[in-house]
């Protein structure tokens, strides 16, 4: 089936992003690939075995779906991890499939060894302690009363990491909070191994923290954005790259995003392009169809302001962003013809629309633009 665009996964780009993320890591501490959100947008089920061929053996998602979706697309069975939301069912279905989860209050605890007892096997809990996020983790008053729990109950679990989240720690402005919340979790953690337990994993740090803070690296870094080809923020690029002393990223972006002409008009001076007046031709022009629109993920914010690439140079988006369908100017450019290649995220020749410039275009940040493109457009692998 011809389809109105495609995403391109670069292989080359992801293992020269994990590489530079593993040469930041200390050597005992593992790396934990976020694959949250559709892999960022990128697709869970393209994503996990090109990860998995870069070396990754360890996967974080968010919530039980995105679990199974990873077990299915994975070949060298991985450990995996939910970080969120995995209730009901789910709980059963995680612990006799060896999946790892957090354990953020006492009823999912509670529940977790009852299901394990009836399975007959050992539920693998990440325990989540609240250190100033206020969102989930058990308080410290909670945790204090899960010990003789944890003591009781060690038959039937494995208990793989202790754990919390940092609360921008991609921002100096975030400093005393992050500064605050690794002093809450030291104190989690002299007091666990004060009663003589001791998980697999400490482990606190995201893409921010593991770069700006090395020592919440502990045992297990779960590494999210950067493995993508973004750093966190721009606060952090530009902190890296100062102290390296260069000023070209050494990340590299995976994704691309094309689409191609699927017809191409002349109007004439004075002609309105597109619904309603959103655009007039002040002269005669050439206007190329591209079948992208805000149903594809292309904002409709990008409407007379947006950018695409056509022959390695940039045509503008010009009158309203439909459904599926926008329109470019062509007019400056030679010889066009349907079923030319269009990009809208990615390079082409010597230019380039980065992620970024198109999130402000759009009004969206790096995270959210990824995650909204749709999982319907089709992706595949390049080298």
């Amino acid at each position: 089936m011809h389809h109105t665009s495609y995403i391109e996964l670069s292989r080359s780009a992801l293992k020269n992003n994990i590489q530079f993320v593993k040469e930041h890591l200390h050597s005992n501490c593992r790396f934990s690939s976020v694959i949250k959100g559709n892999a960022y947008g990128h697709g869970i089920e393209l994503f996990v075995p090109l990860a998995e061929r870069c070396g990754v053996r360890h996967f974080s998602v968010f919530s039980a779906d995105e679990a199974l979706r990873a077990l299915r697309a994975s070949q060298k069975k991985p450990d995996i991890l939910i970080m969120g939301m995995v209730e009901g069912d789910s709980l059963e279905w995680a612990i006799k499939n060896g999946i790892e989860f957090f354990v953020s209050d006492p009823n999912r605890f509670h529940k977790a060894i009852q299901i394990a007892k009836k399975l007959k096997t050992k539920a693998k809990i990440h325990v989540e302690v609240e250190t100033g996020m206020h969102r989930t983790g058990f308080s410290r008053k909670e945790f204090e009363m899960l010990f003789p729990f944890l003591k009781r109950e060690k038959k039937f679990f494995h208990f793989r990491g202790l754990c919390t989240h940092f609360a921008g720690a991609e921002s100096i402005a975030n400093y005393y909070r992050i500064k605050k919340q690794r002093t809450h979790f030291a104190q989690a953690q002299k007091k666990l191994q004060g009663e003589g337990l001791k998980p697999k994993y400490f482990h606190v740090a995201c893409s921010a923290a593991a770069l700006r803070y090395p020592a919440t690296q502990m045992d297990l870094a779960r590494i999210g954005i950067l493995q993508y080809g973004f750093f966190p923020s721009n606060e952090i690029r530009i902190e890296m790259m100062r102290k390296k002393k260069r000023y070209i990223s050494p990340l590299t972006k995976i994704l691309s995003w094309k689409s191609e002409i699927m017809a191409v008009k002349e109007v004439r001076k004075g002609n309105f392009v597109g619904y309603g007046n959103f655009f007039l031709a002040n002269e005669d022009m050439r206007v190329a169809a591209i079948p992208v629109g805000y149903g594809q993920g292309f904002s409709r914010s990008m409407s007379n302001r947006g950018n695409v690439l056509i022959h390695g140079r940039h045509a503008s988006v010009i009158g309203t962003v439909n459904m599926n369908m926008m329109m470019v100017d062509v007019t400056h450019l030679e010889n066009v013809e349907k079923g030319d290649e269009v990009v809208l995220i990615g390079q082409q020749g010597n230019n380039e629309i980065s992620v970024a410039s198109f999130g402000e275009m759009s009004e969206q940040m790096n995270y959210e633009l990824l995650t909204r493109l749709p999982s319907e457009i089709p992706r595949k692998i390049t080298e």
